[in-house]
């Protein structure tokens, strides 16, 4: 373009070799007279309006343009909202749209900042997006009142951008995952770039730091882009900002360091002309990078542009209220005239302020806004960024392979995670395009790396490691690996995040965010289904004996289990053909949280491929082969819920049978935790003569499970004749043991399991109760001796997980 003058597009990785000028500045452009009178005219009308429209609707509930006076009454009862970062959003969506409909381009606009929704409700008004999924939001008065009077209301949108917002894919009301969700989103989609505006508070969270390296996953060839528009102005909700206090040499460095080409936006005086120069310049770069890429000739570590947008906080909103700076200071960050409804000091400025957009050349007698403001919204309806159909109506369904050739023989000894990792080996051979699998540093220590036989792991920086088209991302980060798995599920694909068991937890808040965001996704009219959040649990306490206490916790399985009812789906699958029947179903499965747990070492297959799909279908059977007379009138249910505590449930009634013969025991394993909820309280709950018929209705049960105790407990809360049940499980103790000390320090070892039978046979068989304290004192004798030989030794005895000898088995 004429009077354009761009730097080289790669400059030296070492800021110590840039030019002073270079790190003064950033990439330079002359931008002085960059975009048309026309454009520039557009441009602003656009910003002016939206500007206008978004201060409306924290403050207004009628007289919406300003045909009158303002007076008390018209201002909402409740001042909710927060205007500080509305302009700044408002401009990088004017710019989008005159690119988009100038070029074309592809694009969706992610947004970090908390509570920006009045910036991009105003934005999708005025490109008539917002009518196009909910028709009472016409681009006339009567539209626009319901949208300004309704924000912040019973009924209406909320402070932060959510579900209900058309072309979202992130919910901004808790910082620091938008950019990890734009890389996400990007991959696999090579025609998409995702403009993502990072604000300078939440730049400050641990996410975000780490989110910056996305691109170094991201292959250009197969890929899209991501254009991060950090947007510094200066102050978060009551003080500065880390970036805000930062000179233009120390960003420069900074993100020059991480990868970056970096272009400061900062020239108010011109900020429209100099805004327009680096998104286009940004633009060309990429497209530079994707070309080198497809052609065959990729840039060796290339340098992505991204964008420092410095403007003031508030801008172009009230100056100085009652003596106090609020532009460009941390008290516009809400509501900068708080007293409006009642002080008239206030009142008067707030009707000097939204006079000050000139409402009346914004829009028509008929409430639409004039036709020079639509001359940057894109023509094609699909283009709009609100109308974009990878943020509502993209999903590809998973080809998933039949998983019953890579079962074991029932009897034999496998590990869950060996035998997934083949299935998954030819889930990403069948999805090339289409599945991802998004993993911290553990891949290979899960036994999950058969997957890498048929692909290898998406690393672009380190060009000896390059991964061409690799379906593994491996970051050790898990804020960055949810983010990632967000965006690429909400964009229509299919994701898998295996972790060790203690550390999913670190994303438990993404996590439920985005639940809530699949819940008001499930309850628009517009959004259409998406693929589930697929959670692979392994590495768990019972084996993390030899990494110690830190290792041991399975608090994940609560986070989920807390979660909305109709979303929430928590698997412990007891062998790895049922793990492999498990896999198979979450990933087709749409719209829930799946969370599957398993072990990565080799243990007892007990059920045929048979065996195990009509067993993952129920959620739960009885296991006749451990059960005495097939689990027929039994004195004592014994149930198992994960993997390991199955097997000592196993182990405990092989025991069983040779101390206590006459003891009647029906061994009970559940694969789907959800059907112990009190009837019609989940999905997949058991009926209660349903739940009778498994579990009796009066023997005394005694569960051993995986998790924490007080988990079942809630879980079996309203069930009748709650004090006839047991639990043992994870009760917070563990150390550098023996895994079979691991099982005696929580009381899920089977003489744990053994002892707990015979108490409750003994209420109900007077053959076990007469010689009941005899054994259980035997058994107590039996694992205290196991204790002692492992504190002697230091390790458990050799045959101490050999499988359990049945009939048929």
């Amino acid at each position: 373009m004429p009077g354009q003058e761009i730097a080289q597009p790669n400059p030296p990785a070492d800021p110590s070799q840039l030019s002073d000028t270079i790190l003064e500045y950033g990439i330079q452009l002359k931008t002085a007279d960059y975009l048309s009178k026309d454009e520039l005219q557009s441009v602003q009308l656009f910003r002016r309006a939206a500007d206008y429209i978004a201060a409306a609707m924290i403050f207004l509930n009628d007289n919406v343009l300003l045909e009158t006076s303002l007076t008390h009454d018209h201002i909402k009862p409740r001042l909710l909202g927060h205007w500080g970062t509305c302009p700044g959003l408002i401009m990088v969506y004017a710019h989008l749209n005159r690119i988009i409909r100038k070029t074309g381009l592809d694009a969706l606009y992610v947004v970090g900042p908390g509570h920006g929704a009045p910036a991009i409700l105003s934005c999708l008004w005025l490109e008539d997006s917002l009518s196009t999924f909910l028709p009472e939001y016409t681009r006339d008065q009567t539209g626009l009142k319901k949208l300004v009077a309704r924000f912040s209301a019973p009924g209406g949108f909320p402070s932060h951008i959510n579900a209900e917002t058309p072309g979202a894919i992130h919910e901004g009301g808790e910082l620091g995952y938008a950019l990890s969700v734009s890389f996400g989103a990007v991959m696999d989609n090579p025609d998409l770039i995702v403009t993502c505006v990072i604000g300078d508070g939440e730049a400050e969270t641990g996410p975000t730091a780490t989110a910056w390296h996305g691109f170094k996953y991201i292959d250009p060839a197969e890929s899209g882009a991501v254009l991060p528009i950090l947007h510094v102005n200066g102050f978060k909700i009551s003080e500065r900002t880390i970036f805000g206090v930062m000179d233009n040499k120390e960003i420069i460095a900074l993100f020059t360091g991480y990868g970056y080409q970096v272009r400061i936006v900062e020239d108010l005086g011109n900020i429209d002309n100099d805004l327009a120069a680096s998104m286009e310049w940004a633009i060309s770069e990429i497209r530079n990078i994707q070309k080198a890429a497809r052609g065959g000739n990729p840039i060796v570590k290339p340098r992505w542009p991204v964008l420092i947008l410095r403007t003031p906080k508030g801008l172009s909103g009230p100056r100085v209220v009652h003596g106090e700076f609020v532009e460009g200071s941390f008290h516009s960050h809400q509501v900068p005239l708080p007293l409006a409804k009642t002080s008239d000091e206030e009142l008067g400025q707030l009707q000097s302020w939204l006079e000050s957009y000139k409402p009346k050349d914004l829009f028509s007698d008929s409430g639409a806004p004039v036709k020079e403001i639509l001359k940057i919204v894109p023509e094609n309806p699909e283009k709009k960024l609100g109308q974009r159909e990878e943020s509502y109506k993209a999903y590809k369904p998973l080809l998933t392979p039949d998983w019953r050739p890579y079962c074991a023989d029932r009897g034999n000894q496998e590990s869950c995670m060996r035998a997934v990792g083949k299935f998954l080996k030819e889930v990403v051979k069948e999805n090339p395009h289409t599945f991802r699998i998004f993993s911290p540093d553990e891949l290979v220590s899960n036994k999950l790396d058969a997957v890498l036989e048929d692909t290898g792991r998406n690393f672009q920086w380190d060009i000896a490691s390059r991964g061409k088209g690799g379906r593994v991302i491996e970051i050790l980060s898990e804020h960055t690996c949810q983010g990632m798995l967000q965006g690429y599920t909400l964009t229509g694909r299919t994701g898998l995040f295996p972790s060790y068991e203690a550390f999913l937890g670190i994303v438990h808040t993404m996590m439920v965010q985005y639940s809530k965001f699949s819940k008001m996704a499930s309850e628009t009219s517009w959004r259409q289904p998406c693929g589930s959040l697929n959670y692979l649990e392994t590495s768990t306490w019972t084996r993390q004996e030899h990494n110690g206490f830190s290792h041991q916790n399975p608090s994940f399985i609560g986070a989920v289990l807390n979660l909305k009812p109709k979303f929430a789906r928590v698997y412990l699958p007891p062998d790895a053909n049922c793990f492999l029947s498990t896999i198979s179903h979450c990933l087709r499965a749409k719209n829930y949280i799946n969370l599957m747990v398993g072990s990565k070492q080799p243990t007892p297959v007990w059920l045929s491929p048979k065996e195990a799909d009509h067993h993952c279908i129920a959620g739960a059977s009885v296991w006749k082969f451990a059960s005495v007379d097939d689990g027929v009138n039994p004195d004592v249910v014994l149930v198992g819920i994960g993997v390991e505590v199955t097997f000592e449930v196993i182990a405990a009634a092989a025991l069983l049978r040779k101390i206590t013969p006459e003891l009647r025991i029906r061994v009970v394993n559940v694969t789907d935790l959800m059907i112990l909820s009190d009837s019609g309280s989940h999905p997949h709950s058991l009926s209660r003569d349903a739940f009778d018929t498994l579990f009796t209705k009066d023997k005394p049960i005694h569960f051993n499970y995986h998790g924490y105790p007080i988990e079942l407990r809630g879980l079996l809360f309203g069930r009748p004749g709650w004090e006839r049940i047991t639990i043992e499980g994870y009760n917070e103790e563990g150390t550098t043991t023996s895994p079979f000390d691991m099982m005696l320090c929580n009381h899920t070892s089977r003489f744990d399991v053994a002892i707990a039978a015979i108490r409750g046979g003994a209420l109900h068989n007077p053959k076990v109760a007469v010689s009941a304290h005899e054994h259980e004192s035997y058994i107590k004798h039996l694992a205290q001796k196991e204790r002692t030989y492992i504190y002697a030794n230091g390790k458990d005895h050799d045959d101490i997980f050999d499988t359990p000898s049945f009939n048929g088995i």
